[in-house]
């Protein structure tokens, strides 16, 4: 069956879960909100949402050198507590988070950062394309929608397939991260660079390189 906006909304606002784990939940319980929450609680996600309002001011700057030096990334990782600060997992997860951030290059940390300007940008590159097909223009928004989803999903860290493991999203590891250690845990800001960035080729062949050091 088809899920909607509004029903995804609707259960994002009931467990603060991320829009593609309920969008997830919904798929996968026929579209029903009850299920759906049940679904997410199951997963660990809809209570790992209830932390989300705690401050998180501890936590670690992390990093990563990809082999060679050619790509280098400092991550910082908030949590609650100083204590869950010096804890393995906790530290673990940032290295993670560091590593992937140097293999799949994201450019914002959530939806929310991407200005405005550049968005309506995307949108009217697909609305043109999509009206050169003759669609109809509620057709077309539709298209817009996923596809501006998809271009989140490319950009923004939160929302991209996690490098480890691409059946999750970033966002999923975090979620199970939080329910493992049962503190807010918040990725606030990132800095990557790359040796000679601009140079689009080799950008490309640094990502492969760190993805392949990391045995994916």
């Amino acid at each position: 069956m088809s899920i909607t906006a509004a029903q995804v909304n609707e259960l994002r606002k009931v467990t603060g879960a991320g829009l593609m784990d309920c969008k997830k939940a919904l798929t996968e319980t026929g579209g029903d909100h009850e299920k759906a929450v049940d679904y997410l609680r199951k997963k660990g996600l809809a209570a790992a949402s209830k932390k989300a309002g705690r401050a998180a001011t501890e936590g670690l700057v992390g990093s990563y050198i990809h082999a060679g030096g050619k790509i280098g990334v400092l991550v910082e990782v908030n949590c609650e507590t100083d204590f869950v600060a010096r804890n393995e997992n906790f530290q673990a997860f940032v290295k993670d988070i560091a590593m992937h951030i140097a293999a799949a290059a994201p450019q914002y940390v959530r939806r929310e950062e991407v200005p405005a300007d550049v968005v309506e940008r995307e949108k009217d590159i697909y609305r043109a394309k999509a009206r050169e097909t003759g669609k109809p223009e509620n057709i077309i928004e539709k298209i817009i929608e996923g596809q501006v989803n998809k271009f989140y999903a490319d950009i923004c860290l939160l929302e991209q397939p996690y490098v480890k493991d691409s059946d999750k999203s970033v966002q999923q590891f975090l979620n199970e991260t939080i329910a493992a250690i049962g503190e807010n845990i918040s990725v606030r800001r990132f800095t990557r660079y790359a040796l000679g960035e601009g140079l689009a080729k080799k950008e490309t062949d640094f990502a492969a390189e760190v993805a392949a050091a990391a045995g994916l």
